[in-house]
């Protein structure tokens, strides 16, 4: 029986991993030529949404997006905000011509 929920469990989340990430790249696509660039934020909100959820899963990645996309607004001043844990925050680390507290702020939030 464990086994079977286990099953279930991982297909339930690579259905809705899909799914999310299917909905922004469809945004992607589709929306956010016709609005032009609007984040505020280094990676775009998008594809932090899609990188928090390939990383933390649908829902832990989906709350970090939800929060994410809140932030992103006229008096934020937006900046490096990588996905801890992913890509963006290696290459953040990777790049000397930062300064280095640049991918420790956005923990301490």
């Amino acid at each position: 029986m464990r086994r079977w929920l286990s099953i279930l469990q991982a297909r339930l989340r690579w259905v809705l991993t899909k799914v999310m990430i299917g909905g922004v790249k469809i945004y992607q696509y589709t929306l956010s030529p016709l609005l032009g660039p609007r984040c505020r934020f280094w990676p775009s909100c998008s594809s932090y949404t899609i990188e928090a959820i390939q990383v933390h899963g649908p829902l832990t990645g989906g709350w970090m997006a939800a929060k994410r996309i809140v932030k992103c607004h006229p008096g934020n001043p937006g900046g490096m905000d990588p996905v801890p844990g992913g890509r963006s925050e290696q290459l953040c680390r990777e790049d000397e011509d930062l300064p280095s507290p640049c991918c420790r702020d956005h923990h301490s939030r």
